[in-house]
């Protein structure tokens, strides 16, 4: 994949995973009512809840309104990183770009179809969450926020080289 199209396949493989495990959580597994749980590891546990606003529960939407206007300001932004995407010439930042396009793509359809996102993976260390509870969509734009700001810190870029004027 020598083209663009790395970022894009990246973001569908994220994109399917986050729906594949958002159904596993609410079909299979039987949690459906917020709350529901089930308890995988001492610090890791399955926990439904429905996220009505963005990262942090900022943007409540709780009108049909805002919900429709969440989805068009949140997709109005995937269309940026899409359109960045097919720019970007760096391997590493059309991953990471396909990561943030996908698990955004996952929590509009979300949104759309059901007016919330699925959140349902809960780490905590006894009492102490360090982290709302999230998805794989949310974890997949976490950690390409991490390694686009990683790139852009540690990575040197070659500007203009200065010249001298013995003049």
């Amino acid at each position: 994949m020598k083209t663009r199209s790395f970022g894009f396949a990246i973001a569908a493989l994220v994109l399917a995973f986050d729906q594949l495990t958002k159904w596993i959580v609410t079909g299979p597994l039987g949690l459906r009512a917020i709350g529901d749980q089930i308890v995988l590891l001492p610090i890791f546990n399955l926990t439904y809840t429905e996220n009505y606003g963005i990262s942090l529960g900022l943007l409540h939407a709780s009108t049909e309104t805002a919900r429709w206007l969440l989805v068009a300001m949140t997709s109005a932004i995937a269309v940026g990183v899409a359109y960045w995407i097919g720019r970007e010439t760096k391997r590493i930042d059309q991953l990471a770009l396909g990561m943030v396009l996908g698990g955004a793509l996952g929590n509009i359809l979300d949104r759309a179809r059901l007016g919330y996102v699925v959140d349902f993976a809960d780490l905590h260390f006894g009492t102490f969450r360090p982290f709302l509870v999230f998805n794989v969509g949310d974890a997949a734009i976490s950690i390409a926020v991490v390694i686009l700001l990683l790139r852009a810190f540690l990575t040197r870029k070659d500007g203009p080289k200065e010249t001298i004027d013995h003049a």
